[in-house]
């Protein structure tokens, strides 16, 4: 049985090769949600860990906000690098804050990916007094066409609590508050419709598809395309935020 994803390193260090089909493909963060964690700065500096290719990053950037990113994957860092975002290259459990310190650490889309053992003592001591640990995610799965028929494809190819359909809200407030956070945690609505391209675009930068075996991700890929067919998929869902901040 695998185990928690960040122990499993094909996938974790999967993303690399499909870097550019990633930026292009997922989905930004809504503009209120931005709005949140920019508040959260103070105008400060933000930390983005994980940080991919820079999607976070970017929407924070163009708030004039001084944005960091911490990124262990060289080839999606490039990427973030190409938008003149400022990026080091390493794992957060490994990186050196060399005495910086920030107003916001933020996990978009990333937290999964590092031990929270590590993580939340790690950030707590770069974040100033009053400052915010930001673990960002995006809940959604398809209303139409239903779920338990994308389900019953998945099942063909993999464990179905590990494709796009079956994503979910994490609980974090425990994990906060054990931290020695003072833990807040808001939802912003998501109803997207994409045609059936560009819906399989984005679900092939998901780790779980990209780690399959060449033969079945194509064939995956048709199943669902069939299933999808001409109508495309209506994604429902939440941007959800869980935001522990650290007494002054």
């Amino acid at each position: 049985m695998a185990g928690p994803l960040h122990t499993q390193r094909d996938r974790a260090d999967s993303f690399g090769s499909v870097a550019r089909a990633y930026d292009r493909h997922r989905p930004r963060y809504p503009v209120e949600v931005i709005d949140d964690i920019a508040a959260l700065a103070h105008g400060g500096r933000v930390l983005d860990v994980g940080s991919g290719t820079g999607i976070a990053a970017a929407q924070l950037a163009e708030r004039d906000l001084p944005v960091l990113s911490v990124e262990p994957d060289a080839a999606m860092a490039a990427v973030a690098a190409a938008k003149g975002l400022r990026v080091e290259l390493g794992t957060f459990e490994d990186w050196d804050p060399d005495g910086r310190v920030f107003d916001v650490v933020l996990f978009a889309q990333s937290w999964h990916w590092v031990r929270a053992d590590v993580a939340v003592p790690k950030a707590y001591s770069i974040l100033r007094p009053g400052g915010s640990l930001a673990l960002l995610w995006h809940a959604t799965a398809p209303e139409s066409p239903p779920p338990a028929d994308f389900d019953t494809v998945y099942r063909r190819y993999m464990n179905i609590r590990e494709h796009p359909t079956a994503t979910g809200e994490v609980p974090l407030a425990d994990t906060l508050a054990a931290g020695g956070f003072e833990v807040s945690e808001t939802t912003h609505p998501i109803r997207t419709e994409y045609t059936t391209q560009a819906w399989l675009d984005m679900v092939f930068t998901f780790s779980a598809q990209i780690v399959l075996d060449p033969d079945a991700a194509r064939s995956l890929r048709a199943d669902l395309a069939e299933l999808a067919g001409p109508d495309g998929v209506t994604v429902i869902g939440s941007t959800y935020l869980a935001t522990g901040t650290k007494p002054r």
